[in-house]
């Protein structure tokens, strides 16, 4: 009878045992949550520091102490990381002298300087974020998804980028950049800030499926093999066609002229 009483209370006691590892678990999360929230809002305010600090040695003569704008440089408001990064990432900015175009050069700044500008400058007024590398993701991309981001490049892109993405000159001296060695992450924060003449892309304009299916379509373009020769735009038979009948049929009349003068000097 003792063996079974105490069975019973053995039995009885497991819920109880439960319910105090529970509430045990409960106190301990509501004791580290705060302290890991704290420490990420401190780092975060470090960077941001930072940051501003960097802009004013390096940005603010252009583009104001508060990023609202100079004579020298447009303002920063509502532009957001995604901004910087590109613009810094890609060695555009600063700039030495002004120019009709920034052109892409060495960055002077690491990564970890650049995402302190960012944080700091996205902090004035929010705007695109640097995107994650989920949104980057490309790989399982189908082959009509694939063709779709060549349709879409094809209709918001290659006018000015050609439908390869090797770039073309716009009027005033600007022109669109080659983006054949371009980072998928600098492709998609241009589409998503609209640097120099380029306009902006909304995620309710291009979606960030549509950008991965365009950033997609670009990988593979740039992976087919070069064999050689003038590339044409790489718009295909098209204009290799014209070329053809360009030469074929220009030299042909021509030689057809010859002749026929020829000819008519041996009557």
């Amino acid at each position: 009878m003792r063996f079974l009483s105490t069975k019973r209370h053995s039995r009885a006691a497991k819920p109880v045992l439960l319910l105090l590892a529970l509430v045990l678990v409960g106190c301990v999360y509501a004791f580290v949550s705060p302290a890991a929230s704290g420490q990420a809002d401190a780092n975060a305010s470090t960077q941001t520091a930072q940051g501003k600090e960097i802009f004013q040695q390096n940005c603010s003569s252009c583009h104001g102490l508060n990023g609202e704008g100079t004579t020298q440089g447009p303002s920063l408001a509502g532009v957001g990381a995604a901004a910087v990064d590109f613009q810094m990432g890609t060695g555009r900015m600063p700039m030495a002298r002004p120019e009709a175009q920034a052109p892409s050069k060495s960055t002077k700044f690491t990564d970890e300087e650049i995402a302190s500008v960012g944080a700091y400058v996205a902090s004035l007024t929010p705007g695109p974020e640097v995107p994650s590398s989920q949104t980057l993701n490309t790989s399982g991309l189908s082959a009509g998804e694939l063709a779709r981001g060549a349709e879409l490049f094809k209709t918001n892109c290659s006018a000015c980028h050609n439908i390869e993405g090797r770039g073309g000159a716009l009027p005033e001296g600007a022109y669109a950049p080659s983006l054949m060695k371009t980072s998928d992450k600098h492709i998609y924060e241009a589409m998503r800030t609209g640097p120099q003449q380029m306009p902006v892309f909304s995620k309710s304009v291009i979606t960030d499926q549509d950008a991965r299916e365009i950033i997609g379509y670009l990988q593979t373009a740039h992976s087919e093999p070069n064999n050689g020769g003038f590339a044409l735009g790489g718009i295909g038979p098209v204009t290799e066609g014209l070329f053809g009948w360009i030469i074929g049929i220009g030299g042909l009349i021509l030689v057809a002229g010859w002749l026929a003068r020829k000819g008519a000097r041996a009557k």
